[in-house]
């Protein structure tokens, strides 16, 4: 490779564009992301390439491995294009068959098409699928399109077209007034107006800056940043440099979490290739801006999810968050002026460069605007990573995109933020999505992590759960969190264990209310966030573990007699087949019995038993 000129730019932008829309060629666009490659895709593409060879096919069918495609519960996927056919859960065995029928009999194979839950019915084209149709890609418009290993194809979508644009023409204001205009907030949880940060940066004394970009992604059924990472990391960068010019900064960091393998993998490729190209590095583009990034691995702390322990991380020293002010962008990286975003709010930025802060206000809600990356996950149909127009409703993004409640269960909440956001009821669900709006109803937007609950899940388990995260992955720099999540956590603990009191309760209440005004950073003033929400929408459920000793999801171990009733027995035998222990007996048209000795109460027939009669 050899530096790029402007020209140089466009000549790859258009030739590589045509290759990719040549009617005569089809490309076999097959999801390597990391949710993919666990299931199998690795032996499927080599299944892929082996069976188009023998076939003879290499001049007209080309494989193209992309990052994620976004359906991560379905794969390994496929879809061929130009058609857009869609394929879900293949095996490296169908391989021959869907070469023979899709490509030289030009038939789709219906059984490895997607089957939509609701209808039951095959859909072949990717976009009549709900889960797609209901989306609107602009962070995530090149997942599934592009091979995020070679800049070429990021180039081929008007890739680095808006650092030419922001280096040739545009001045830092020019910049941040872009940013402004947008509306664009900070992705990572907060949402700050990006714009206004950056301001601050611009503003601030001082000849040395930084950029950094937060990829630590720590929150449990959080995915979209790895995502984003292995499916276009050139956008990330691009979007980074354009910061940079932004605040006047020469030097990039981004911190992202060790266990990303791939990501990181995919990282350093598009790092080295923008060098190669000149569009990252010294004298980009001959217009003298010096700007360059390296790649930071956390250990997969929490805390450094907050911005001054992630800047403390990178300094090498323990993860730990300081008192505010001063902030970042007067004093962060070593005591420099610093911006610091998360990578769905970069992957916006080529885009505003290009088309204007006004297209991208155009969409969402007077004080939310744009688009929102989720991680939907839990006990719905279609799990994966959706992006919609802020202001869609919590309603549609469950059932229009999730497809509804898994196993024909009923909804029961929606936990938004991780551990730092709360559940939303069922009574709640029209509430659209924006930064206000979810803040109203007692959770967060977070970094964008969804997890569905349907009726099975017990509330005052699953604030446990979250308050265990807490308190595991706490700092212990200060002592309402260290101390406050652990007695909120011993308490939750024994209302779980059927050994709660009446005091408990309220104990849980003020205890909140003094971590969250008292916490020296924002992961412990939102600690508190999951219990309270439990304790505002689903009381019901305490009270019945405290006072009646009972637990109405029939999660709580503890209070379970794992008994079954006669009456509601189907006698179907389910059970039996999924106990590990041996401890149930059954025979055909008998009802089944737990032998309570043998019992390790591991819920395997529970969750097996689709007639609730296991208690």
């Amino acid at each position: 490779m050899s530096k790029l000129t402007l020209n140089d730019l466009t000549k790859i932008r258009k030739q590589t564009q045509g290759i990719n829309t040549n009617p005569n060629i089809t490309r076999l666009m097959i999801c390597g992301g990391t949710g993919c490659h666990a299931t199998g895709s690795i032996k499927v593409k080599q299944a892929l390439v082996e069976e188009i060879e023998k076939k003879g096919l290499s001049d007209t069918v080309k494989i193209v491995e992309t990052g994620c495609n976004g359906f991560c519960a379905l794969g390994p996927l496929l879809v061929v294009q130009p058609e857009g056919i869609f394929y879900v859960k293949l095996k490296s065995e169908d391989i021959p068959e869907l070469i023979q029928e899709q490509i030289i009999n030009n038939t789709p194979v219906k059984r490895l098409l997607f089957k939509d839950p609701a209808t039951k019915k095959r859909i072949a084209k990717q976009d009549d699928i709900s889960f797609f149709a209901h989306q609107m890609p602009r962070a995530l418009r090149n997942k599934g399109q592009i091979d995020p290993e070679k800049i070429d194809d990021y180039i081929a979508r008007d890739g680095y077209i808006a650092i030419v644009k922001v280096l040739k023409e545009m001045k830092p204001d020019d910049i941040i007034k872009e940013m402004t205009t947008s509306s664009l907030r900070g992705r990572g949880g907060a949402g700050f107006p990006t714009g206004m940060k950056w301001d601050f940066a611009r503003k601030s004394e001082g000849e040395t800056k930084y950029v950094l970009c937060n990829a630590d992604e720590g929150d449990p059924g959080a995915f979209m940043d790895r995502s984003i990472l292995e499916a276009d990391p050139h956008c990330v960068l691009e979007g980074m440099t354009i910061a940079a010019k932004a605040i006047n900064a020469n030097k990039g960091y981004i911190y992202c979490r060790t266990e990303y393998q791939l990501a990181i993998k995919r990282l350093k490729i598009a790092i080295k290739q923008a060098k190669e190209y000149g569009l990252l590095g010294k004298n980009i583009l001959n217009t003298g801006f010096d700007f360059d990034i390296d790649i930071y691995q956390g250990a997969g702390a929490f805390v450094c999810g907050e911005e001054t322990a992630l800047m403390r991380s990178i300094e090498g020293k323990r993860g730990m968050p300081r008192p505010r002010p001063p902030f970042p962008a007067h004093k962060g990286l070593w005591e420099k002026p610093s911006i610091l975003n998360n990578v769905e709010t970069f992957s916006n930025v080529p885009q505003i460069m290009i088309k204007g802060g006004d297209w991208y206000a155009s969409v969402g809600t007077e004080k939310s605007k744009g688009t929102k990356v989720f991680a939907l996950s839990g006990d719905v149909n279609n799990i994966g990573l959706v992006e919609v127009p802020m202001g869609t409703t919590l309603r549609s993004l469950v059932f229009d995109i999730g497809g509804g409640i898994a196993k024909k269960r009923k909804f029961k909440a929606v936990q938004l933020g991780g551990p730092s956001g709360g559940s939303v009821p069922e009574h709640l669900l029209d509430t659209p999505v924006g930064y206000e709006e979810i803040a109203k109803i007692g959770a967060i937007m977070g970094s964008g992590g969804a997890i569905v609950m349907d009726d099975k899940t017990c509330m005052v388990d699953m604030a446990r759960f979250f308050m265990d995260f807490i308190q595991d992955e706490s700092c212990g720099k200060c002592t309402p969190c260290r101390e406050g999540t652990l007695r909120m956590l011993q308490i939750l603990e024994k209302i779980c264990e059927g050994k709660g009191e009446p005091r408990d309760i309220k104990d849980l209440e003020e205890l909140s209310h003094v971590i969250h005004q008292s916490a020296l950073c924002g992961l412990g003033q939102t600690a508190a966030n999951p219990v309270l929400s439990a304790l505002k929408y689903f009381r019901n459920e305490f009270d019945a573990h405290v006072i009646d000793k009972r637990c109405p999801a029939k999660r709580c171990i503890a209070m379970l007699k794992f008994e079954i009733d006669p009456d509601l027995c189907k006698k179907c035998g389910l059970c039996f087949k999924s106990c590990p222990a041996d401890a149930i007996t059954w025979k055909k048209k008998e009802v089944a019995l737990i032998d309570k000795e043998k019992c390790i109460k591991c819920m395997s027939c529970f969750d097996k038993c689709q007639f609730d009669a296991i208690f």
